[in-house]
């Protein structure tokens, strides 16, 4: 029954004049296009859940009219009155920042390629750098969700990436006050040092993870944002996103891993073996959700779930 009467909806469609149908064809694709950039402004951010959140009202309501659940309805009813107030509430940081990415531009500019691989080698370079001397460092790479409403702020920079500098911000010296902080990157280039994260409040936490980590994994968790943390006290490389830890990277892991979280790639996993990447016993997760433990399209890093190693790391890495 339904399908002759969308055959003959889309037979009066293409029946139309040709200049009516390209601008009905205009007009459903930049309504396509802003709700494709809405959710990637969403996405990764506790906003994505309360979406998710309210979608289910919807469907509970629907459903409780269909099957005649009268209190239910009617509780429902009264508070999807208030929808618009509701929705303005409780997005209204997200719509302000989605609102200054279309003022900064951000907001139809994609990412470059070649930036975000020098990028990467950069990170790569300085982290395999710092474990070789013990030095501690906390590095944020920013996508879409804005960091600004999360972070305390550091010293804004505004410079090129480079190993030299990333390096020499985190050396240890009471002369060097942003080295107890976080590097911000933003679009290619070094936003701020310096800068504080949000600690996580998970119970499941490892409680071999220190203040580094647990602010790294802390941003992750509000935001979409990426982090690599180097580890003064094991001497290791961790990366953070979504919630999720994954540790004991190497050179070669960490960029397969960095690679896989922002451009998706599928990577031939390495035949002479890469060192294993060592979960927490727990999933270092919050209890609101499950989150996966693996990288995305990153296969050489193995996320096998090992027992982390019994070493002391409670002070700030």
């Amino acid at each position: 029954m339904m399908l002759p009467e969308t055959l003959a909806g889309l037979r009066g469609f293409i029946q139309r004049a040709p200049t009516q149908v390209a601008l009905d064809l205009v007009d459903i694709a930049l309504v396509a296009f802003l709700i494709y950039r809405v959710l990637v402004l969403l996405k990764g951010t506790r906003a994505m859940q309360t979406g998710v959140g309210l979608a289910l009202v919807f469907v509970i309501y629907h459903a409780a009219r269909r099957f005649g659940l009268i209190t239910l309805w009617t509780m429902l009813d009264t508070l999807l009155t208030y929808i618009v107030l509701i929705i303005v509430v409780i997005f209204q940081n997200d719509i302000r920042r989605a609102l200054m990415r279309v003022g900064q531009r951000r907001f139809l500019r994609g990412p470059s390629m070649s930036r975000e691989h020098h990028l990467i080698d950069a990170v790569v370079k300085a982290c395999t750098s710092l474990v070789q001397k013990r030095i501690g460092a906390l590095i944020v790479f920013e996508r879409d969700a804005s960091l600004e409403e999360f972070i305390e702020p550091g010293v804004e920079l505004d410079a090129v990436v480079t190993k030299e500098l990333l390096y020499s911000i985190f050396v240890p010296s009471y002369e060097n006050p942003m080295h107890d902080g976080a590097v911000i990157l933003r679009e290619g280039r070094l936003w701020q040092a310096g800068a504080f994260l949000p600690l996580t409040v998970s119970p499941k936490l490892d409680r071999t993870l220190g203040t580094r980590h647990r602010a790294a994994i802390g941003i992750s968790e509000e935001t979409d944002a990426v982090v690599v943390v180097v580890s003064e006290e094991r001497g290791a490389i961790s990366v953070c996103f979504s919630g999720n830890i994954v540790r004991n990277l190497d050179a070669n892991s960490l960029r397969e891993a960095l690679l896989g979280l922002f451009h998706g790639r599928n990577r031939k996993k390495r035949s002479d073996g890469a060192r294993r990447s060592v979960l927490p016993a727990r999933p270092s997760t919050l209890p609101r959700r499950e989150r996966s433990s693996s990288v995305p399209s990153a296969p050489s890093v193995d996320l096998r779930s090992e027992s982390a190693p019994d070493l002391p790391e409670g002070k700030v890495q």
